[in-house]
């Protein structure tokens, strides 16, 4: 008999609600995780009472019933609802496109003229095209919104998150663009929305409670001893770096963020502006007390911002978005097919799954699993 019914590599979202579900049903489990905190990458760090994203803006939003009763168990939310702001040259637009943006951009004040002059500049693309699909992202983006939008919101913005041009990255990527002819900014149509009072720490510690966790612990340090301990191994980590890279090295974008602690009380008005010039360096702007406005600290004449800047994923940085390009998924499908065949080691969450999960859908995904049991 093994001391431990799972190793669960990883204490993020994946691996906590994992080990959580597992402990319910009387399983004894081990969580490991090389970081020096528990959570992942929705981990939050405490500033004077401000809860700071670390690794990013983290908003909770799902349609399903069922993921958010479970999340709601373990902290109360809030009522914060997702309204970025894109900044360009100075001039401040509304996201997603919706009639605030369309009268910044062109003055129109009613939805007639605002899909009038959408409808314009989408026929000037699709005649360019003369009848063949677009070939690359930009002719896509210009198709479904017309140069306007296109020049001014997504076009640096994008090359800035993916370090290419435009006109170099697969059309696929922008498969749709929301175009609401309403003065509606929320971001996100999902019926529940919010943001955990408290950080998201609250979330992860409850998950966790009474589970043997090591931080500081690296599964790849000592691997043929970790893979003695347990029944299965839960591994949430890169699936590459599983397999010894044998087919070659993923590639991913990473994130960097510049944090700094600011004397104001209130430095941008919103939690997140978008730079979309693509001669400022930073993607965005995150200020983190407006995540919480009912927190005491959101009266403080204090604030944290961080300035998010993407780049190509190197040795020793996090790996963030992976890159799901023909190449990359060639190579993922290969790692994907011998994880298929493991009897002992469940695989999960985006590093393992090379894809990109919202919170909402890394919760279901566990459920799921249990109640199908397929463990």
């Amino acid at each position: 008999m093994k001391k431990y019914d799972y190793l669960i590599v990883g204490s993020g979202l994946f691996g906590a609600t994992f080990a959580y579900l597992a402990k319910k049903a009387g399983k004894k489990c081990l969580v490991i995780d090389k970081r020096q905190h528990t959570g992942g990458n929705i981990w939050c760090r405490d500033v004077e009472g401000i809860h700071v994203h670390e690794y990013g803006a983290h908003i909770f939003h799902t349609d399903s019933s069922r993921v958010w009763n479970f999340v709601t168990q373990f902290a109360e939310f809030n009522r914060y609802t997702n309204c970025p702001v894109a900044n360009y040259k100075g001039k401040l637009y509304n996201l997603p496109f919706n009639m605030n943006t369309f009268y910044e951009m062109w003055g129109v004040t009613t939805p007639e003229q605002a899909q009038k002059k959408i409808d314009e500049q989408k026929a000037q693309a699709a005649a360019k095209l003369n009848g063949r699909e677009p070939a690359n992202l930009e002719e896509q983006a210009l198709l479904l919104v017309g140069k306007d939008i296109y020049e001014k919101l997504i076009k640096g913005y994008t090359q800035k998150q993916w370090g290419r041009k435009c006109t170099e990255l697969p059309a696929f990527i922008i498969k749709r663009l929301p175009v609401r002819l309403t003065f509606d900014n929320n971001y996100f149509n999902d019926k529940y929305q919010g943001s955990p009072v408290g950080g998201y720490n609250k979330i992860t510690d409850a998950l966790l409670e009474g589970i043997e966790v090591k931080t500081n612990t690296d599964f790849f340090a000592d691997r043929k001893k970790f893979e003695s301990l347990a029944d299965k191994i839960v591994f949430t980590g890169a699936i590459d770096e599983f397999y010894e890279y044998r087919f070659g090295k993923l590639e991913y974008r990473t994130v960097r963020f510049e944090t700094e602690k600011l004397q104001e009380q209130n430095h941008q008005g919103n939690a997140v502006i978008n730079y979309t010039e693509e001669n400022i360096p930073y993607t965005r702007i995150i200020e983190h007390k407006h995540f919480e406005p009912e927190n005491e600290a959101y009266k403080k004449n204090i604030t944290v911002i961080s300035r998010e800047y993407s780049s190509e994923w190197t040795e020793g940085a996090e790996p963030f978005y992976p890159v799901n390009d023909e190449k990359n998924s060639e190579t993922y499908r290969k790692y994907k097919e011998l994880a298929d065949k493991e009897t002992g080691v469940i695989f999960g969450g985006r590093l393992a799954q090379y894809k990109y999960y919202d919170m909402d859908d890394v919760i279901a995904d566990v459920l799921n699993r249990f109640e199908g049991k397929i463990l």
